[in-house]
C-alpha cells in the first residue's frame, strides 16, 4: 500500500514550509546536517587530542575505523525502526540519544576512552537512513531522486562545514577565553552535542512521518500496512541481490566520503605541512562540494530515468562511480598544493554525485520494505569505510592508500549494471513518472490560473477606483 499525496515539485515549492513535504524536507535535511557535523567534529582537532592522549599512528587508524564501525549496526536497526515507527521518532530519539556520546568524548583520559566515545559518536551516522527514508515518503517518482540528493547532500555539507569550524571554536576557547587546548577541544564537543539535543526536540515538534499524517495515525484508518508485516518486508528485502549489490556500490562512494572526512585534515597537515586552521579549510573543500555535488547525481538521475526508465538511472550511477575512481587515482598522485587542491575537488565531485545516483535508484528497490533497503544500502557506506580504513591504520604510505582506493572504486563502478529491473516494473514506474509530471503541471496550472484571477481583480478594482460611479 502505497503512500499518497507526494509532493510532485521541489523547487518551485521550497520555501513553502506550510506543506508538511518540504518543511519535513528542511528540518531532515539541516538535523543530519548537525549529526554529519557532530559525527565528525573531532576530526579537525585530531593533531590536538593526538599529542595531548600521545596517540600513535596504529591507534588514530583504530579511532576512523572505530568511528565509522557501529554505523553500520545502526543503520540497519534503523531503516527497520523507521519502517515500523515512523521516521520522525525515530530521528527525534537518534538526536537525542546520540548528543551525550558526542558531549561524553570531552571525559576522554587515554586512547581506551577515546576510543569509546569515538565509537558510540558513530551511531548518529544512521540519521542518513532517515533523512533518505523521510524524503522518499515525502516526493514523487518524478522529483525523489533529487529530493534524496539534496537533503543528503545538504546534511553531508555537514562533514566539510565542521573541518574549519571546529579549529574556529576551538580557537575561541583556548585564545578568546584562556582555556587550556586540553580544555579547548572538549569544550568544543560539548557545545555540538547541545545543538543536536535541541535539534532533535524540534524535529519532533515540526515533522510529521508521511504527506497525510503519521504512522500511527495512517494505521488506525487501515492506510498503511500494520507493524506485525515490517519484520516480514524487511527479510524479503535482504533475499534481493540487488540491495547487496547497491551495498557495494555506496560503499565505493559515500564509504570513501567518510574515509576521506576522518583523514583529511591530518593529510594534508602532515604530507604539506599545513597549519590546523588551514589543513581544516583545505579538507573542508571536499565536504562543501556537497552544496550542490551531490543534488546533481540526484537531478541527472530523475533525468536519465525519464529518459530511459529504471535502468537509465543505473547507468548514470555507473557514469558517475568510473569517473570517481579515477579522479581518486589522480588526487593520490599529487604532490603539490596548488595541484591536489584542485584533484581534490574533481574527485569530491564525482564522489558526491555518485551517491546521488545511489539513492536515485534505492526508492524503487522495494516500495514496502523502503526502510530495508535504505538502512542495508546505507550501511554499506560504513562497511565501505571501516575497509578503507584499515589501509591508514597499517603502515603504508596514504598517498599509496588513495590510489588502492581510486582502483577499488574504478572496478566497483561495473557492478551498477547488475542493478535490473523487471519489464513490469519499468511499466508501472514509467506511469508513475507521467502521473507525477501530469499533477505538477496542473498544479503550475492552477497556480498560474489564480495569479491571473487575481491580476485581473485588480485591474477591476483599479479602474473603479478612478472611474466611481456617479
Amino acid at each position: 500500500m502505497e503512500l499518497q499525496n507526494k509532493a510532485t515539485a521541489l523547487w518551485s515549492n521550497f520555501l513553502n514550509v506550510r506543506m508538511p513535504q518540504i518543511r519535513t524536507f528542511h528540518m531532515t535535511w539541516f538535523a543530519f546536517f548537525s549529526c554529519f557535523f557532530a559525527w565528525f567534529g573531532i576530526a579537525p582537532l585530531m593533531a590536538v587530542v593526538r599529542d595531548e592522549l600521545q596517540l600513535t599512528k596504529d591507534q588514530i587508524g583504530w579511532a576512523i575505523i572505530g568511528s565509522v564501525s557501529i554505523t553500520i549496526f545502526a543503520r540497519l536497526f534503523i531503516g527497520w525502526l523507521c519502517d515500523r515507527i515512523g521516521p520522525r521518532k525515530a530521528y527525534t530519539w537518534l538526536l537525542i540519544l546520540g548528543a551525550f556520546p558526542v558531549m561524553g568524548i570531552g571525559l576522554s583520559w587515554n586512547f581506551e576512552s577515546f576510543l569509546f566515545f569515538r565509537v558510540l559518536i558513530g551511531g548518529i551516522g544512521a540519521s542518513f537512513v532517515i533523512t533518505q527514508y523521510h524524503t522518499s515518503v515525502m516526493f514523487a517518482p518524478n522529483v525523489v531522486g533529487q529530493a534524496n540528493a539534496t537533503s543528503a547532500g545538504w546534511g553531508n555539507l555537514g562533514g566539510g562545514v565542521t573541518q574549519f569550524v571546529m579549529p574556529l571554536l576551538f580557537s575561541v576557547f583556548v585564545i578568546g577565553f584562556g582555556f587550556s587546548e586540553a580544555v579547548g577541544w572538549r569544550l568544543s564537543m560539548v557545545v555540538v552535542g547541545v545543538i543536536i539535543f535541541l535539534i532533535g526536540i524540534a524535529y519532533y515538534f515540526l515533522t510529521q512521518d508521511a504527506p497525510d499524517g503519521n504512522f500511527d495515525d495512517l494505521r488506525a484508518k487501515g492506510l498503511m500496512e500494520e507493524k506485525k508485516k515490517v519484520t516480514g518486508n524487511y527479510m524479503h528485502a535482504l533475499k534481493d541481490p540487488r540491495v547487496w549489490v547497491l551495498f557495494v556500490i555506496y560503499g565505493a562512494c559515500f564509504g570513501i566520503e567518510l574515509t576521506v572526512n576522518n583523514v583529511a585534515a591530518l593529510y594534508f597537515a602532515d604530507y604539506f605541512d599545513l597549519s590546523l586552521i588551514a589543513a581544516g579549510f583545505v579538507a573542508a573543500s571536499f565536504g562543501l562540494m556537497n552544496l550542490f555535488a551531490r543534488t546533481l547525481g540526484g537531478i541527472f538521475g530523475d533525468n536519465f530515468g525519464a529518459l530511459w526508465g529504471l535502468r537509465g538511472r543505473s547507468f548514470w550511477l555507473f557514469i558517475c562511480l568510473l569517473f570517481e575512481g579515477c579522479a581518486l587515482m589522480v588526487f593520490s598522485q599529487m604532490q603539490v598544493l596548488f595541484l591536489a587542491l584542485p584533484a581534490l575537488i574533481v574527485f569530491s565531485l564525482f564522489t558526491q554525485m555518485s551517491e546521488g545516483a545511489t539513492y536515485s535508484v534505492v526508492p524503487f528497490i522495494n516500495k514496502k520494505a523502503l526502510g530495508a533497503v535504505a538502512g542495508v544500502v546505507g550501511a554499506g557506506g560504513n562497511a565501505g569505510a571501516v575497509l578503507a580504513g584499515f589501509l591508514f591504520k597499517n603502515m603504508i604510505d596514504w598517498s599509496q592508500a588513495f590510489l588502492i582506493l581510486g582502483i577499488v572504486v574504478t572496478c566497483a563502478s561495473f557492478l551498477a549494471f547488475f542493478v535490473r529491473f523487471s519489464t513490469r516494473q519499468e511499466d508501472e514506474e514509467r506511469a508513475n513518472f507521467a502521473a507525477a509530471n501530469i499533477n505538477t503541471l496542473r498544479a503550475k496550472a492552477e497556480r498560474a490560473n489564480a495569479a491571473l484571477e487575481e491580476g485581473l481583480q485588480a485591474i477591476a478594482r483599479t479602474k473603479t477606483t478612478q472611474h466611481p460611479a456617479s
